[in-house]
C-alpha cells in the first residue's frame, strides 16, 4: 500500500477520535464536568428514550466511519486506537440501545444521588462558573420530570423497575424533601470560598438565583418524582421473586448487550456463570485454610462466623475508618516505585464520603483528577456505622479504590499526553474494574497486608468479585429471586449481612457492571503468566504494568494484543 494511502487512513482516524471525544463529552455533560472541562457545565443529557436513540444514531453513524478506515493500512499504534474507538463506540450504542434508562430507578447513580453529588466537583471559582452553575440547576427539574414521564409511559408495555431499589429511591428523596432548602447539598456552592472574591453584585445575583433554582425548580420536581414513584411505580414495581432484567419485556436482549458493553467480550451469561462458580469453590477452598491459622476454624461457614461475629474485628469510630485507610495508602505510595516504572504526577486524596451518599452507597468510590490539575484524585470514603465495618477489609478496599488501584491507573492514563483523548479516558468497565482487583491481589505481591486477618479480606474481596459473576447473571439471566442472591453471598463471603443486601440491590440497578471485575482479573493474570513464560528470566514486573497501563484503558480482546507484542519485541535482538 502507498505511503500516501497510509497517510490518509491515519489523518482520517485521527479526526475521528478527536470527534468521538468531543461527541462523548457534548452527550455526558456530567463526566465531562468531572475531568474538569467546564464548556457543558450548564446542561444536562436528554434521559428521554428519544434522546438516547439520537446519541444511539450519531455514535451509530460514527462507528460505520470507523468500520470504513482500513485497519490493515494502518501502523501499529494506529491499528490499536481503531480496536479501542470501535469498541468504546459498539459499547456506547449497546448501553443506549437496551432501554434501561426508561424503567430503571437507581437510587445510586439516579436522581436525586448523581444531582446531590455534583457541588463536590463542579467548579465554582469565577461569577461565569456560577453562571453555568445556575444553568445547570434549572436543567435539573427539566431532566427529573422528563425521567418520570419516561417512567409512567414505560409502565404501559409493561416495563418497571424491581421494588427494592424504588423504596430506596423514595427514602432518599423523602430525606431530602424533608429538610429545609439551605440544608441542600445543592446549595452548598453558596458556602464557597471562592464566593468572597466576587464582585458583591455578582455573588447576590448567584445566591439569588441559585436558591430560587432549588426552591422554585428542583424542589417542586423532586416531589412529583416522589409522588409518581409512590402512587404509579411502587404499585406495579416487580418483586423480590422478579428483579432481574429476564423478567423485563426486552430485558434478555438488553442483558447481553450490557455483557459486551461492561466486559468487551462476546460471551454468554452462561459461561460467565460457570466461571465464577470455579473461582468460589478455589476461593473457598483457601479462605478455610488461612482462617484455620488465623482463627482456629475449621471449615468456611466457621470461618465466616467467626468474621462476621467478632465485635472486635470491626470499627469504632469515623476516626479509626479513616485512619487506617490513610495508613494504607501512605505504604502502598511508598512502595509503588519497586513494582511500577511509571506513576502519575496527581496527588490521591482521601474524603469522607457526604451525607446524603453514605447511607445509599457502598464502601467507597474513586473520582479521577480534574485535567487541568485543579482538583486531584479523590478516594471518597464511607465512615458511617463504623461499627458494621470490618478492620480487616479496609486495606484491600484502599488498595482497590487508590494506590496501586483506580488512582495509579486512571490518573496515570489521564496523563498519557501521546494517546488521543478518548483512550486516556474512556475504555470498557472490565479494564478499570479489572485493574483494580487485580491490585488488591498485587498488594498481597507487594508485602502491604499487614496480618493474616487483612490477607483474610483480601480473599473475601476476590470471592465477592467471583461471587458478582454467579449473582449477576443468576438474577438477571437465570431468574434468581433477590433472597437467592443474597443467601449465595453471604455463604461464600465474609461481607457484613447489609453489606451483601446492599451489593445485591446494586446488581439488580446495575445489570452486567458487575460482571467486569472479574472478567478483567482473571485476563491481566493470564496474559501476565502468558508474558513470564514467554521472556523466562528476562520478564521485568515494572514493564509490565507500564505496558499495561501505558495505553489507556483498553478492550481486554486489544490489551491481549498490546502486551503479546511487547513480550516479542523484548525479545527480539537490538
Amino acid at each position: 500500500m502507498a505511503p500516501m494511502e497510509r497517510s490518509t487512513d491515519s489523518a482520517a482516524l485521527e479526526a475521528l477520535a478527536a470527534e468521538y471525544w468531543e461527541t462523548y463529552l457534548e452527550t455526558h455533560p456530567m463526566f465531562a464536568t468531572t475531568i474538569g472541562d467546564v464548556r457543558y457545565d450548564d446542561r444536562l443529557a436528554d434521559p428521554t428514550p428519544e434522546g438516547s436513540a439520537a446519541m444511539a444514531t450519531r455514535f451509530e453513524a460514527l462507528l460505520a466511519r470507523a468500520d470504513d478506515i482500513n485497519e490493515i493500512v494502518c501502523n501499529p499504534a494506529d491499528r490499536i486506537t481503531l480496536s479501542a474507538l470501535r469498541e468504546g463506540l459498539i459499547a456506547d450504542v449497546a448501553e443506549l440501545r437496551t432501554g434501561l434508562l426508561a424503567w430503571n430507578v437507581d437510587p445510586l447513580d439516579g436522581i436525586p444521588s448523581d444531582f446531590l453529588s455534583l457541588p463536590a466537583y463542579q467548579r465554582l471559582e469565577l461569577p461565569e462558573d456560577g453562571g453555568r452553575m445556575v444553568g445547570r440547576w434549572r436543567a435539573m427539574a427539566e431532566y427529573t420530570d422528563r425521567h418520570t414521564t419516561t417512567l409512567l409511559r414505560s409502565l404501559v408495555d409493561g416495563r418497571v423497575a424491581c421494588r427494592t431499589p424504588t423504596m430506596r429511591t423514595v427514602s432518599i428523596l423523602e430525606t431530602i424533601l424533608d429538610r429545609p432548602s439551605a440544608e441542600w447539598p445543592l446549595l452548598d456552592p453558596l458556602r464557597c470560598d471562592a464566593l468572597g472574591a466576587w464582585p458583591t453584585a455578582e455573588r447576590e445575583r448567584f445566591a439569588a438565583d441559585l436558591t430560587r433554582a432549588v426552591d422554585e425548580d428542583i424542589r417542586p420536581a423532586f416531589a412529583r418524582l416522589h409522588d409518581a414513584l409512590v402512587t404509579e411505580i411502587l404499585p406495579a414495581a416487580r418483586g423480590e421473586e422478579s428483579p432481574g432484567m429476564c423478567a423485563v419485556p426486552g430485558g434478555p436482549d438488553g442483558y447481553r448487550n450490557l455483557i459486551r458493553m461492561h466486559t468487551s467480550l462476546d460471551i454468554e451469561a452462561a459461561e460467565l456463570h460457570s466461571i465464577g462458580l470455579g473461582e468460589i469453590a478455589r476461593i473457598d477452598d483457601e479462605i478455610a485454610e488461612l482462617a484455620g491459622r488465623a482463627l482456629g476454624t475449621g471449615t468456611l461457614a466457621e470461618a465466616l462466623q467467626a468474621l462476621r461475629g467478632d465485635p472486635a474485628l470491626y470499627f469504632t469510630t469515623r476516626d479509626e475508618v479513616y485512619a487506617k485507610a490513610a495508613s494504607s495508602l501512605a505504604r502502598a505510595s511508598e512502595a509503588a516505585p519497586a513494582w511500577f516504572g511509571r506513576l502519575p504526577l496527581a496527588a490521591c486524596e482521601i474524603l469522607p464520603m457526604a451525607e446524603h451518599e453514605e447511607h445509599h452507597a457502598g464502601a467507597a468510590l474513586y473520582r479521577q483528577p480534574a485535567i487541568d490539575h485543579s482538583r486531584p484524585g479523590q478516594f471518597v470514603l464511607n465512615t458511617s456505622s463504623p461499627e458494621t465495618k470490618p478492620r480487616y477489609e479496609l486495606e484491600a478496599l484502599t488498595y482497590h479504590e487508590a494506590i496501586p488501584g483506580h488512582h495509579l491507573q486512571i490518573a496515570l492514563s489521564q496523563e498519557q499526553h501521546g494517546l488521543p483523548l478518548f483512550r486516556r479516558h474512556l475504555g470498557p468497565t472490565a479494564y478499570f474494574e479489572g485493574w483494580g482487583l487485580y491490585a488488591e491481589r498485587l498488594a498481597g505481591e507487594m508485602g502491604l497486608y499487614t496480618g493474616d486477618l487483612d490477607r483474610i479480606g483480601q480473599l473475601s474481596f476476590d470471592a465477592w468479585r467471583a461471587a458478582r459473576l454467579v449473582v449477576d447473571t443468576g438474577l438477571h439471566a437465570l431468574g434468581w429471586p433477590r433472597r437467592h442472591a443474597i443467601e449465595f453471598m453471604l455463604a461464600h463471603t465474609a461481607l457484613a449481612p447489609d453489606n451483601v443486601v446492599d451489593e445485591v440491590d446494586r446488581y439488580i440497578v446495575l445489570p452486567g457492571q458487575a460482571l467486569a471485575y472479574k472478567t478483567g482479573q482473571l485476563e491481566l493474570l493470564r496474559l501476565r503468566d502468558e508474558a513470564r513464560a514467554t521472556m523466562g528470566d528476562a520478564f521485568d514486573i515494572r514493564a509490565f504494568h507500564d505496558t499495561v497501563l501505558g495505553g489507556g484503558a483498553l478492550p481486554l480482546p486489544t490489551l491481549g494484543t498490546v502486551v503479546a507484542d511487547w513480550a516479542s519485541r523484548s525479545l527480539a535482538p537490538a
